[in-house]
């Protein structure tokens, strides 16, 4: 059921994408002879107003299409032709799919901020989620649960600043003790790490959060839900974008990161088991990545349609059918092979996760 929770919320993503180009060109007045979620066999068609409305047997896509004037026997100098119109209101229907996800995942982030409130603001300190066995944490005797306070006699601060303070301390004090003092069930004790070196840098095997409080609350007013929605929104558009440039400037090690749609369904599952929160969570997480992907200037996604149709402005013609074909073929085997891999990847990993618990 969780599976297909995810695919179901994948499906709608692709479909509200889609209709974000549909209606930028309804609107103008732009003829569409198209609208499909999916690729490959349709296994649902429906014809309304000249306009075949298809569900194809490969739901993680879908497209828009506009008629042919030779197939359909329309003027070629039809005005609404998209290719006709001005460079302005055909950049505004290439990028409407773009707009429309960036919309969506902000309405979710609202609607989840509306129901299920904000975190509180963090305490001073840094609170230890787990320790690792056998660890320098462990052998020092830090446990779940345990706020770490001061480090040195010096009280830490808060939040993710605190955290990255004495993960910078531990990290360049390898085999050296680092006094610290924490808080355990409203008792206060000291204690001694004494940071593991492993490829020249201390390490505890501890994992730290800010110390912030599992509840939440409700927004106090209209002013403080946008603000913290509008952070949030931001943080996971700039944590997106700055992975898929991590791809171009250091690829060996963003594509170990990188997944593909089985792993996607997979973080999806675990998510939906979170029931509402963690479904909505994870419906922004992937409209936003179907945004920034599709900005991306590559022929077969929205980014690369718009680098044409601006090439094009700027010419004052159409950049060459010869060279718009090339490019695409080979964006074309890029993606696909791309995805293979991926889908490979991530079903060899679940298999063997699968085999491993079934022992």
């Amino acid at each position: 059921m969780n599976v297909l929770t995810s695919i179901t919320v994948l499906g709608f993503l692709i479909f509200f994408h889609e209709l974000g180009h549909f209606l930028a060109a309804i609107f103008q007045g732009i003829y569409v002879d198209g609208f499909s979620i999916g690729f490959g066999p349709s296994i649902i068609q429906k014809k309304y107003k000249g306009i075949t409305y298809s569900f194809r047997a490969f739901p993680l896509g879908g497209f828009v299409s506009f008629p042919d004037e030779e197939i359909n026997n329309i003027d070629p100098e039809d005005p609404n032709l998209l290719k006709n119109r001005p460079i302005i209101q055909r950049v505004i229907v290439i990028s409407a799919g773009v707009f429309a996800n960036l919309l969506l995942a902000y309405t979710i982030l609202i609607l989840n901020v509306t129901t299920i409130g904000i975190p509180f603001d963090p305490e001073p300190g840094i609170l230890v989620l787990a320790t690792q066995p056998e660890k320098a944490a462990f052998k020092a005797g830090l446990e779940a649960g345990d706020k770490i306070l001061k480090i040195d006699d010096n009280v830490l601060g808060v939040g993710d600043q605190a955290v990255a303070s004495l993960v910078e301390r531990i990290q360049s004090s390898s085999e050296e003790s680092i006094p610290i003092e924490i808080e355990r069930e409203n008792s206060y004790q000291k204690l001694t790490l004494i940071p593991q070196n492993i490829d020249g840098k201390g390490t505890i095997g501890a994992q730290l959060q800010p110390n912030i409080k599992k509840e939440t609350k409700k927004t106090k007013n209209i002013n403080e839900l946008f603000q913290y929605t509008n952070n949030e929104f931001s943080s996971l558009l700039i944590k997106t974008i700055q992975g898929y440039k991590g791809l171009i400037t250091n690829f060996s090690s963003t594509a170990q990161q990188l997944s593909g749609p089985v792993k996607i369904v997979e973080i999806g599952a675990q998510l939906s088991e979170q029931g509402g929160t963690g479904i909505l969570l994870f419906a922004a997480l992937i409209s936003i990545n179907l945004a920034v992907l599709n900005s991306l200037p590559l022929p077969l996604l929205d980014g690369g349609q718009l680098v044409f149709t601006l090439i094009e402005g700027l010419r004052g013609k159409p950049v060459p059918v010869k060279i718009q074909i090339a490019v695409t073929q080979s964006s074309f085997f890029l993606l696909v092979g791309l995805s293979v891999l991926l889908i490979i990847r991530d079903t060899s990993q679940l298999l063997i996760v699968q085999r491993f618990l079934n022992q």
